[in-house]
C-alpha cells in the first residue's frame, strides 16, 4: 500500500488538489482511500442526543452506526495514523493535513512563504494556489492539478513507494538510517525501498491475514523462542519454512 500527504494552509488548495489526484488515480485503475484530519477541536461527527451519541455516553468505547449505503464506526479516542492505516487496503491511500506520518508529501500553498514553513526532505511536489504562478521552486516541481493533473499523478506513480514502517530510531537502523531518514533517501533516488531489513526479514508475523512490522530485535525473540519448541519435535529439519498459526 502506497501512502502520501498533501499538507498546507486551509484555503491553499489541499481539497481540491486531492479530489483530482483521486480522480486521475481512479481513472488509471487503482484502488484509493483517504483520511482527513480536522484541525478543529471541538469536531465530532456524532451529535449529542443521537442514538449514538447516547450509547456513547452510556459507556460504550466503540459505537458503530449501520445505515443502508454506510457504516461509521466511531472510536472514543484519537488513533494513529498507524492503526488508521489497518483499516486499509488499497493501492494508495491520500492523507489531508496530516504532518506526523512517515510518508512522502506534497505541499500546496498559496506563497513561497507557506512552503518554506513546511519543507522537508519528504516533499517531492508542490501544488494548491501557487501553482498559478510557478512552475519549479527550489528543483521541486510545481503542478496544477486544474489543468496538469497527469503530470503529478505520473510523479507520485514514480516517487511514492510501499508505505515504511516508522519505529523509533533506537529500535531499527539495520539499512543505515532511521526510518525517516531512509523515506527522504528513497524519494532523492539515492535508495531503494527493497533496503528497509523488513521487507525481506526471515520472521513474519500476521494477524487477522495483516502483517504486523517487527524491528529486527523482535523477530529475533520470536524465532528463536518457535525454533527452540520446533527443533523439540519430530520432523523437525535444520533449514525448512516453519509456519505456526494460532486460531
Amino acid at each position: 500500500m502506497k501512502v502520501f500527504s498533501v499538507v498546507g494552509i486551509t484555503e491553499s488548495g489541499k481539497t481540491t488538489t486531492i479530489e483530482n489526484i483521486i480522480k486521475e488515480l481512479k481513472k488509471r485503475g487503482y484502488s484509493v482511500g483517504s483520511v482527513k484530519e480536522i484541525h478543529f477541536e471541538q469536531f465530532a461527527i456524532d451529535t449529542e442526543g443521537s442514538n449514538t451519541y447516547r450509547h456513547k455516553e452510556a459507556g460504550s468505547q466503540l459505537v458503530t452506526a449501520r445505515g443502508y449505503y454506510e457504516t461509521d464506526i466511531l472510536f472514543q479516542e484519537k488513533l494513529s495514523i498507524e492503526k488508521i492505516l489497518k483499516f486499509y487496503d488499497h493501492d494508495f491511500v491520500v492523507l489531508e493535513g496530516v504532518i506526523d506520518a512517515n510518508v512522502p508529501k506534497i505541499i500546496t500553498a498559496h506563497n513561497e512563504k507557506e512552503v518554506l514553513e513546511r519543507l522537508d526532505d519528504m516533499v517531492f511536489a508542490i501544488s494548491g494556489k501557487l501553482s498559478n504562478t510557478l512552475e519549479e521552486f527550489e528543483t521541486l516541481p510545481v503542478i496544477n492539478t486544474m489543468n496538469n493533473v497527469e503530470r503529478l499523478v505520473d510523479l507520485i506513480e514514480e516517487k511514492v513507494y510501499d508505505k515504511l514502517p516508522d519505529f523509533p530510531e533506537e529500535c531499527c537502523d539495520k539499512c543505515g538510517y532511521n526510518c525517516r531518514q531512509l523515506g527522504a533517501m528513497i524519494l532523492k533516488g539515492q535508495a531503494k525501498r527493497e533496503d528497509c531489513i523488513l521487507k525481506n526479514s526471515k520472521a513474519k508475523l500476521q494477524i487477522d491475514g495483516k502483517d504486523i512490522d517487527m524491528v529486527p530485535f523482535v523477530q529475533n525473540i520470536l524465532t528463536n523462542a518457535i525454533l527452540g519448541v520446533a527443533k523439540e519435535l519430530e520432523g523437525y529439519e535444520k533449514g525448512k519454512e516453519i509456519t505456526v498459526r494460532i486460531l
